[in-house]
C-alpha cells in the first residue's frame, strides 16, 4: 500500500496552506507517520514566491521553517497524485470541486470538518489581519494536523 498523500489548498498558497503543510509535516515526523504532504493555491498570482513573511514568522515561533516553500497553483494532476485534498475554506472547496477532473479518486473536503466542533468552518484567513490572526490560523491547522496524524497512525 502506498503512503497516504495530503494536499492543502487555500487561495494564494502563501499563508494558510503552507502553514498547514508545515504543521502536518512536523506532527507526522514526531509521530513516526510517513505521509506525502504538499500545499497549493487555487489562484496563480503568488506562484514561485515564498510564504508571506508573517506566516513564516508565525511558524518560526513554533520552531519550524517554511522559508524554502514556494507557492504553486493546483493542477489537474494533483487530483490523481493526492489521495486527500483539503480546502481551508468553503470558497476554495467550491473552486476545487469546479476544477476537479470528472474521474478522480481523491477525497476533496473542508479541512476543519476533521476537527470536532468545527464542521463547516474555515481556517481563519490571516492575510488582511494581524499577528493574532496568524496565530489563530496556526492553531486551526495544528488542530487539523493532529487529527490527520491520528487518522493515519497504524
Amino acid at each position: 500500500m502506498s503512503q497516504p498523500s495530503i494536499l492543502f489548498v487555500c487561495l494564494g498558497n502563501i499563508c494558510r496552506s503552507p502553514m498547514a503543510e508545515a504543521a502536518l509535516r512536523a506532527q507526522a515526523v514526531a509521530a513516526g507517520v510517513a505521509l506525502t504532504i504538499d500545499s497549493a493555491g487555487t489562484g496563480n498570482w503568488h506562484v514561485g514566491r515564498p510564504p508571506d513573511p508573517r506566516a513564516q514568522q508565525t511558524v518560526r515561533r513554533h520552531g519550524l521553517d517554511i522559508s524554502g516553500y514556494k507557492a504553486r497553483q493546483v493542477v489537474e494532476a494533483d487530483f490523481f497524485r493526492f489521495g486527500h485534498i483539503f480546502a481551508l475554506d468553503q470558497q476554495n472547496l467550491k473552486d476545487l470541486r469546479r476544477i476537479a477532473p470528472s474521474r478522480h479518486a481523491a477525497e476533496v473536503a473542508l479541512l476543519m470538518d476533521l476537527v470536532p466542533g468545527r464542521k463547516g468552518t474555515a481556517v481563519v484567513d490571516p492575510y488582511y489581519g494581524d499577528e493574532e490572526d496568524f496565530e489563530q490560523a496556526w492553531a486551526d491547522v495544528s488542530a487539523a494536523a493532529n487529527v490527520l496524524v491520528g487518522r493515519f497512525t497504524p
